[in-house]
């Protein structure tokens, strides 16, 4: 919106050319989020406190967890607004993939939302049931995959990490390929929200590395010195992954340990399913695996587990996902928070250096 309003004025005073630039907008919409949130921040916790909507906490999970019951929860509502409000501020409205992105990110909220509405009611940890979660997630991503394939100028083929020549095209099957992308990064990051801060934290550096793999796409001289594919447009992704990472800035300040708020479904689905989606559109949906490097792990802990009880009746971990194990090792809280943090931020410069080592 202030794009629209402010960059035509560049014909009357050259100031206002510095609109054009996505660098400056992506800047400032980090700093609209930032500054959204903050003030927005302690009014949703007073108001979700007066209207007991607080965390329910598993009665199968650590003991010490159980104090966490009755936080404020549903705090992604915070993130969605602050991000979105400050991505429609500074945006190019007319892009067709800030667009995707947007309706994205608020679809799959509006199923995390129902979620947590739902566990709220109910009183107890599970919500939706699987079955409708999952159906509704595929719908959506669906819809978004096949929006995109049927674009004009967006092709159907892979990038692979550190191989330069290696460019398969999957033709019609990269939608069920981008679904999976999707979804998969949604509830992988679902599973990784389970102590304070431990998501918001890689989910601030993955965006960090995508705001860099956007801009890059979508610039003409700097795509063709990198060799990766060009897309014409898909830099204005730069701006959401910019509003994404202050928006989540402001929530951590409140989400650090000890949390006075938890994203909840409503974030947590969200984060993952746009995050997915950036993979998508910026053709780097193989490094997501490396970006979103805490996310993997801790869903293979998932499968892990509950494939190896049900095969052999053991576990091997104490506890799924990945950072209950080590809770129950006897690391303490903010140490495990802290260390995947560390983690992710290694897995994202590797992941950025795929952008030379190929």
């Amino acid at each position: 919106m202030i794009y629209h309003l402010l960059y035509p004025l560049h014909h009357f005073w050259s100031l206002f050319n510095v609109f054009k630039y996505i660098s400056f907008r992506t800047i400032y919409a980090s700093l609209t989020a930032v500054v959204l949130a903050f003030y927005l921040g302690p009014k949703i916790i007073s108001w979700l406190r007066k209207l007991h909507i607080g965390q329910v906490v598993r009665d199968d999970g650590p003991e010490s967890h159980l104090k966490k019951a009755g936080t404020p929860t549903m705090g992604g509502v915070l993130i969605l607004f602050s991000a979105v409000v400050s991505t429609l501020l500074w945006g190019n409205l007319t892009n067709i993939y800030l667009w995707l992105v947007v309706l994205v990110a608020l679809a799959f909220g509006a199923v995390g939302f129902v979620d947590d509405y739902r566990k709220m009611v109910h009183r107890n940890s599970k919500g939706l049931s699987a079955r409708k979660k999952f159906g509704l997630q595929i719908l959506i991503a669906g819809l978004f995959s096949t929006c995109l394939y049927l674009l004009p100028s967006y092709p159907s083929t892979l990038m692979m990490p550190f191989l330069k020549r290696v460019v398969p095209d999957l033709g019609c099957w990269y939608i069920p390929f981008a679904v999976l992308v999707v979804v998969g990064a949604s509830n992988a990051v679902n599973l990784t929200d389970g102590l304070d801060g431990l998501a918001t934290g890689p989910s601030i550096i993955a965006f960090s590395v995508y705001l860099i793999f956007a801009y890059l796409a979508g610039h003409r001289l700097l795509s063709g010195y990198l060799q990766i594919v060009y897309l014409p447009g898909v830099g204005e992704l730069a701006i959401f992954c910019g509003a994404m990472v202050g928006s989540l800035l402001g929530f951590l300040w409140f989400n650090t340990y000890p949390a006075d708020i938890f994203m909840g479904d409503v974030g947590s689905l969200s984060l993952g399913s746009c995050l997915g989606a950036v993979a998508v559109m910026t053709k780097q949906e193989i490094v997501l695996m490396l970006v979103g490097g805490i996310f993997v792990l801790e869903t293979l802990s998932v499968i892990i587990q509950v494939a190896s009880f049900k095969l052999i009746g053991k576990r091997v971990f104490r506890m799924a996902p990945l950072h209950h194990h080590f809770e129950l090792k006897g690391w303490a809280e903010p140490k495990v928070i802290v260390r995947f943090w560390i983690i992710s931020i290694m897995l994202s410069l590797l992941a950025l250096s795929t952008l030379k080592l190929r």
